[in-house]
């Protein structure tokens, strides 16, 4: 993947539109501009065929005026035809003007910051949309798979009135899928990447396929009680997930939700060989939050089980009288990474035993946040393992434990292996930003259901 600064078409765009609102500005008000926009191809395959296949233009402007400590916000969708979009967003800082005034004043109210500055254009090589069912196709014959293909080219960008200027543009594309056998029983993966390679997606799906050869085996139930587990590296994914709710936020751990605050509060550690850390140096999301603040490349948030940080926002910041680390206001994870351990790949069956190999977890919810306890579903790809060898597939059991155990006194091994797990969500448009982290070996793991 290469970087380059010449300006494209959409940034041309926010440019224009970012300057003809900043000209209008009166008085003491400011205004912070956040842009979003997509050219994607969105295709669905269900049985190995394309159901479903379009081409997604989408362009977005949030608008954040303040005037006298008060703030309206609204967001409207653009056309990319410039004269038409000078009179949408023209319109929308009248109607915000016309509110602003009527509104409270914000005690925690995030002004705008000056002088920072950062542009990101990277450009791969993806599959151009013609080309996408003749490659993908050919692999999946002879296989049930059900999946969403995305791939195209996602921007963001920052401008406010105090002089920050963002830009941010990068190509990804996902394949998430399902590989179903005749007995009716899946096995869920992603192959993502930016730069295209055939032969890597061909091999990523043989590798599928010989997994879902092993389900084919009847199926095995074990009791209720806790077994020795293995949770590979998308099952991990699931659970470190779950710390974007109610887990490492400040707002969540100053206001007594969050379910780390026994870290804080009790000193309670996890193990030592958990490490996590927020790190932007892969360039898969941008720094910038929507006040134009640029958060640090790399926090440490857990360093060998001691809680370090925190995801701060400089409104949490303001109203509670800590130090920003300049996080979004959701104080949510974007790209975490776990650290790896030394478990060989081909030493995880031996290292078992006799337990559950979990490939994936579904349907996570926090049972108890302030025990830490997640709850959720082993669902694909879960299997029975004996004396190191791999028995059948387990059927589908509710999982019930506490991060305090499975990442703190019952981690006994960490994998020397990291994975990227692609954030695939499209609600409202493509998401950037994954999961990177290994699998982990643990003594006891509570299945419940």
């Amino acid at each position: 993947m290469k970087t380059k600064q010449a300006v494209g078409p959409m940034e041309q765009l926010f440019n224009q539109l970012g300057s003809a609102l900043m000209a209008e500005l009166r008085g003491q008000e400011s205004l912070a501009l956040s842009f979003g926009a997509e050219n994607s191809q969105f295709t669905r395959f269900n049985g190995s065929r394309i159901r479903q296949t379009g081409l997604v233009d989408d362009i977005g402007l949030s608008l954040d005026l303040i005037d006298q400590q008060r703030q309206a916000s609204g967001s409207i969708a653009l056309s990319g035809i410039l004269q038409e979009d000078l009179q949408r967003v023209a319109a929308e800082l009248a109607r915000l003007r016309a509110e602003v005034s009527e509104l409270p004043e914000d005690p925690y109210l995030v002004v705008p910051v000056a002088g920072q500055h950062s542009h990101s254009d990277q450009h791969a090589a993806l599959l151009a949309p013609e080309q996408s069912g003749a490659k993908l196709l050919p692999a999946m014959q002879g296989l049930d798979l059900s999946g969403l293909w995305t791939s195209g080219r996602i921007y963001q960008g920052h401008l406010n009135s105090a002089g920050s200027r963002h830009w941010f543009a990068s190509d990804s594309f996902v394949l998430d899928y399902s590989l179903l056998n005749p007995d009716e029983r899946m096995l869920k993966a992603c192959f993502a990447g930016t730069d295209w390679q055939q032969s890597e997606y061909e091999q990523s799906l043989q590798a599928s396929a010989q997994q879902l050869k092993m389900l084919q085996r009847p199926a095995i139930r074990i009791q209720p009680g806790h077994y020795r587990a293995y949770i590979a590296s998308a099952g991990v994914a699931d659970m470190l997930d779950m710390f974007s709710w109610n887990g490492l936020s400040e707002s969540a751990m100053q206001t007594g939700e969050s379910a780390f605050l026994r870290m804080r509060s009790e000193g309670i550690r996890l193990s030592a060989l958990f490490s996590l850390a927020q790190d932007f140096s892969s360039g898969l999301a941008p720094r910038f939050n929507q006040y134009g603040e640029m958060a640090p490349e790399r926090i440490a948030l857990i360093s060998a089980g001691e809680l370090k940080h925190c995801l701060t926002s400089s409104r949490t910041a303001s109203e509670f009288g800590v130090a920003s680390s300049f996080a979004d206001d959701s104080e949510a994870l974007q790209l975490p990474v776990m650290a790896t351990g030394t478990l060989a790949e081909a030493d995880i069956l031996a290292a078992l035993g006799t337990g559950v190999y979990l490939s994936n977890l579904h349907y996570l919810n926090w049972s108890d946040v302030a025990a830490g306890r997640i709850t959720g579903m082993t669902r694909y790809a879960c299997f029975w393992v004996e004396d190191g060898e791999i028995q059948g597939p387990l059927e589908s059991m509710r999982f019930d434990d506490s991060f305090y155990h499975f990442f703190g006194d019952h981690l006994e091994a960490v994998g020397a292996e990291s994975q990227m797990n692609p954030n695939v969500g499209s609600y409202g448009g493509r998401e950037l930003g994954m999961t990177q982290c290994p699998g982990v070996l643990l003594s006891s793991f509570a299945l419940t259901l």
